[in-house]
């Protein structure tokens, strides 16, 4: 993946509705994560349908002073680009990509082939009956083929599968294994690779920093690379707590482990303040829908200061671990652009009100963003 020493941030953009309004308007000259990782590793969030399409005043202009990659968190997704059989929606995916186009933003199509967030209809054939092995190729390759192709030569790397592991390592018991075969994941990325040659291709999980499972990762992007088949790196989703990783070091060794198979990302960077109800719920398994109790939900009136400084600490931690090997990290993507948009606000239980990120509700950059950037000097960025 090419490391962006610098970016030119053009002056305009293109909003929902044709409006054109300066990419710099109101923004002045306020630090950034963009300018202040320039020549590290690429900074970047994920929007909403909303925020794509220009519904938020002034977030749009926010997001390009402050972000060098973006990824959509859920308008590429089956389930909202092709709903029904031979019907695709473009529309809000392709406003992010002439938003990123305009302002010279590195983009992550998310995601291909996952468990979550694809229609019934997928898996079945015209009788209701589950599809067979062929018609699930088939659809799969008609469907990574119609969206790869799309945005060839626009999108230039994709999350190809997401999440087909367990948290042991195993191959998760997905309709895409049961009907395809543990093969459904080499045949995803033969069909990207396929259709967009220039792309960059990626597999994209969460908890990546257990042992187990991070030998489990290792070993299916391996077994994919030993057929020919291009793999070109590991998302890491960094779904965190104050809490977990327990212990930093086995992010690390993820990190150095992945580095041997390609490109590595943090996929997904969100640090939760919200006790958890149930270990299993200290990942991103969205089948974990728990009824809201007042306990897991306590700071609906703002952080108390002691919470608000072991979240900083953190966050601080981990970015020391990212700097340490930022000449092994393309990427590092925030889940959300602010503490209002986060989906942890409504995981694993609807109605929370959780501070994740870097940004407040506001769109101010929080006090640790400011320590963040100031940490980084201590890290000479990674010789070209």
């Amino acid at each position: 993946m090419n490391r962006l020493a610098s970016f030119t941030l053009i002056t305009l953009l293109t909003l929902a509705g044709g409006k054109t309004v300066s990419a710099h308007e109101n923004i002045g000259h306020s630090p950034s994560f963009r300018a202040e990782f320039a020549g590290r590793f690429l900074i970047g969030a994920a929007l909403n349908e909303t925020q794509i399409m220009g519904r938020e005043i002034g977030l749009l202009d926010f997001v390009a002073h402050q972000f060098s990659a973006l990824t959509a968190e859920n308008e590429m997704k089956w389930e909202r680009i092709h709903p029904g059989d031979g019907e695709y929606h473009w529309t809000s995916a392709d406003a992010l990509v002439a938003f990123c186009e305009a302002n010279d933003i590195f983009l992550t199509g998310h995601t291909l082939i996952w468990h979550q967030q694809t229609p019934d209809w997928v898996f079945e054939d015209k009788h209701g009956e589950p599809a067979s092995r062929e018609l699930l190729l088939e659809r799969m390759e008609e469907h990574i083929n119609t969206v790869v192709g799309h945005f060839k030569g626009k999108v230039p790397s994709w999350d190809v599968v997401n999440e087909a592991l367990n948290e042991d390592g195993t191959m998760r018991e997905s309709k895409w294994r049961q009907i395809i075969g543990d093969d459904f994941v080499e045949k995803a990325f033969e069909f990207a690779h396929k259709a967009d040659p220039q792309a960059r291709l990626y597999y994209n999980d969460y908890n990546l920093y257990q042992p187990a499972k991070r030998a489990g990762a290792v070993r299916l992007v391996k077994s994919v690379q030993a057929k020919g088949i291009p793999v070109h790196g590991i998302g890491m989703q960094g779904h965190y707590g104050l809490d977990h990783p327990e212990d930093l070091s086995e992010l690390e060794d993820s990190i150095l482990a992945y580095s041997e198979l390609g490109d590595v990302m943090i996929t997904e960077l969100d640090i939760s303040v919200l006790p958890f109800p149930e270990k299993d719920a200290q990942g991103a398994d969205l089948n974990i829908n728990l009824a809201l109790k007042e306990k897991y939900n306590p700071y609906t009136e703002g952080l108390p200061a002691d919470v608000q400084q072991a979240q900083d600490k953190r966050f601080l931690d981990i970015f020391k671990i990212f700097l340490t090997h930022q000449d092994k990290i393309s990427r590092v993507t925030f889940w959300g652009v602010n503490d209002g948009q986060s989906w942890k606000n409504g995981w694993p239980m609807q109605g929370r009100t959780d501070y994740p990120l870097m940004i407040d509700r506001n769109n101010e950059l929080k006090p640790v963003a400011l320590k963040l950037f100031k940490l980084k000097d201590g890290f000479p960025p990674p010789a070209d």
